[in-house]
């Protein structure tokens, strides 16, 4: 029986096919670690049989999917209830199947809290946000809820940048606001995290986000969710500059280790996890 799969309509972060799938191969492992008979599937789902895919996946007796673009936000209309964060959020890319119920989450922020909280506190931390998408919109509200002082969206596009700054001061305690990116960023003073919620940098891309990073403290935590590759131009001009940096990598593991305890109650392993995307990525 599969205990989760992914239902997508686009190529997911990585080039290599469902066999050599990082994520398939990670949740896999953490599977056979846990001693679980499972498996992980990915299931090409068009739009317009998205309703059909969710019912299916009850029927069969799944314990949960995720979904990916562009069904984060379809999805919801065919669950039957949401998280909190996922519902502030307003997108889901987590479902877990709990005695026939379909229960929504969003991990794209939790897997980015996750990974901060192993390094620093959030509370009172000052952010500074590259990016207004789905990722950005995720990290932001879950950082807001987390107790982040201020959470400054910088974007190129003025109305998402905006709308979003907005809507994470209107749902979250933080004080948000937009600053507009126009050529090289001068992180503002008193920044304590700088993350790139961005697609800059996805391989086989190798730009790097345009920050002036001389204007960056030694000490802000420096993060980018790209996974591949795990060390960007970003991560690496924050090191040089002496910052402590946190990888997509790590928090693609921390969301199959939070998506596996949505779905099965269970602890996975993150070292196994670590170990099975090294073998794939390698």
């Amino acid at each position: 029986m599969p205990t989760a799969s992914f239902l997508s309509a686009l190529t997911g972060l990585f080039a290599q096919p469902a066999a050599e799938n990082p994520t398939v191969a990670m949740v896999e492992a953490a599977y056979r670690d846990l001693g679980l008979d499972a498996r992980c599937l990915t299931c090409e789902v068009p739009p317009a049989s998205l309703g059909d895919a969710v019912r299916g996946a009850r029927a069969m007796g799944w314990l949960g999917f995720n979904c990916s673009l562009p069904h984060k936000v379809a999805v919801i209309e065919h669950l039957d209830e949401v998280a909190e964060s996922a519902r502030l959020i307003g997108a889901v890319n987590c479902v877990a199947i709990r005695d026939g119920r379909l229960v929504g989450e969003n991990t794209d922020g939790q897997r980015f809290l996750a990974a901060v909280q192993q390094v620093m506190d959030v509370h009172g931390a000052r952010v500074t946000l590259l990016g207004a998408g789905g990722a950005a919109r995720a990290i932001a509200i879950e950082l807001g809820l987390a107790g982040a002082a201020g959470i400054t969206i910088v974007n190129r596009g003025e109305e998402r940048g905006r709308a979003l700054a907005g809507d994470v001061g209107t749902v979250t305690p933080a004080a948000a606001s937009y600053l507009p990116w126009r050529g090289p960023l001068a992180a503002p003073a008193g920044t304590d995290i700088l993350v790139n919620a961005t697609s800059i940098g996805l391989f086989p891309d190798p730009a790097v986000p345009a920050v002036d990073f001389d204007t960056v403290a030694a000490e802000t935590l420096v993060a980018d969710v790209i996974p591949n590759p795990p060390r960007t131009g970003f991560l690496a001009q924050a090191a040089a500059r002496g910052c402590h940096t946190l990888d997509g990598l790590g928090m693609l593991v921390n969301q199959g280790v939070i998506g596996i305890r949505h779905w099965t109650g269970r602890e996975a392993n993150p070292d196994v996890m670590y170990a099975a995307l090294a073998e794939v990525l390698r």
